[in-house]
């Protein structure tokens, strides 16, 4: 492990990290969601063996975390795949390695449950995340997302 990454400990994430999540999706989006990552947290801890979570701790301090879940079969895919739906990492220890790190771990676990392949989707305009993202090896998927908005009545 590199200079900056030696201090580093990834393990599953805990009801009492909540706040920190919090925190730092609030200093990323801007926005508080406290009822979201409880949730998804309790359901995370709840529901083992479909659930993604990992935290990275750096010094004491939650500074990183990966949430997602384990599909078998979805949207007509016949293989399970992986979901990653939130990936965090404390601006403050930014580029020290800490969302590789965690990625590593993450595709360690994927490895022993044989589960072949992760997703994730990110916003287009998500330019430095999808950097981070083509650097370890994610390419876009041979698929289209469609989304309709919902009309009000």
């Amino acid at each position: 492990m590199d200079g900056d990454r030696e201090d580093l400990i990834i393990r599953t994430l805990r009801p009492e990290d909540t706040p920190r999540l919090v925190h730092m999706d609030q200093a990323i989006r801007g926005r508080g969601r406290q009822t979201w990552y409880e949730r998804k947290v309790q359901r995370a801890l709840r529901d083992t063996d479909v659930a993604i979570s990992l935290g990275a701790e750096m010094d004491g301090i939650l500074v990183g975390a990966l949430l997602g879940s384990v599909h078998f079969g979805e949207f007509g895919q016949p293989e399970p795949v992986a979901i990653l739906d939130t990936m965090l990492v404390d601006r403050s220890y930014g580029r020290k390695g800490i969302g590789s790190a965690m990625l590593d771990q993450l595709l360690k676990n994927l490895r022993g449950l044989r589960i072949p392949q992760l997703r994730t989707e990110v916003a287009w305009n998500e330019i430095e995340l999808i950097a981070f993202f083509e650097q370890v090896g994610f390419r876009p998927a041979a698929r289209i997302v469609l989304e309709l908005e919902v009309p009000e009545p």
